[in-house]
């Protein structure tokens, strides 16, 4: 089902998906949840390593830029302010 050169054994990645699909709907989108913040934090770690001065409305700002594109993010912000 995987990648031709996964880590992961085939016997071992059936497993996961077989639990995956029987776990309710609820838990699914909380590891999705979850997921999305591990995500958002991991790049917001490289923005504050890329740019040390930004403010912290500079590092939203950015985020936005890396999830939205600078040409929606700019019609968020320059909306907002």
């Amino acid at each position: 089902m995987g990648a031709p050169y996964s880590d992961t054994s085939p016997k071992v990645e059936q497993l996961q998906i077989d639990l995956i699909r029987r776990m309710p709907a609820w838990k699914k989108l909380a590891l999705l949840d979850d997921l999305n913040e591990t995500v958002r934090a991991f790049a917001i770690s490289g923005i504050k390593q890329r740019h040390p001065e930004a403010t912290p409305e500079r590092i939203r700002r950015l985020l936005a830029e890396l999830m939205l594109g600078p040409e929606l993010a700019g019609r968020v912000y320059d909306r907002a302010g």
